[in-house]
């Protein structure tokens, strides 16, 4: 685990703070359970000094997601967040991203992008 003011990295994820925004970026092959959701928002929420933040979350690098852990994400992961944008580039991942933002109803605004571009546009209106 390696914590800086400007960077933050746990077993799972690295993520800092810019312009405003947060971005957050999974390592390879991550695979995500309740248990590590949990630690994934409590980091986060940790590493944000509680001030909320519209988030660029890169899931491309995600292997695996149990529901459980999908829906921790989506409600408890929402503390301190404005907006979340869910930067994705396999087919695979838009589909199952898709599927997530239709079951699990994240508590703030959050859309699918595979453009990283047009994911900080749309966190831009939150900042």
């Amino acid at each position: 685990m390696t914590e800086s003011p400007d960077c933050y990295e746990n077993q799972y994820a690295r993520f800092w703070i810019a312009d405003g925004i947060l971005f957050f970026i999974y390592k390879e092959n991550v695979c995500i359970d309740r248990a590590s959701a949990q630690q994934i928002v409590s980091d986060r929420i940790h590493f944000q000094n509680e001030k909320s933040y519209p988030i660029l979350c890169d899931i491309r690098t995600i292997s695996c997601a149990d529901k459980v852990g999908r829906d921790y994400l989506a409600q408890s992961g929402s503390v301190f967040t404005k907006a979340v944008a869910l930067l994705t580039n396999q087919q695979v991942s838009l589909t199952i991203s898709s599927f997530y933002l239709e079951i699990s109803k994240p508590a703030v605004p959050t859309q699918l992008f595979i453009v990283q571009q047009e994911a900080i546009a749309f966190l831009q209106n939150y900042v």
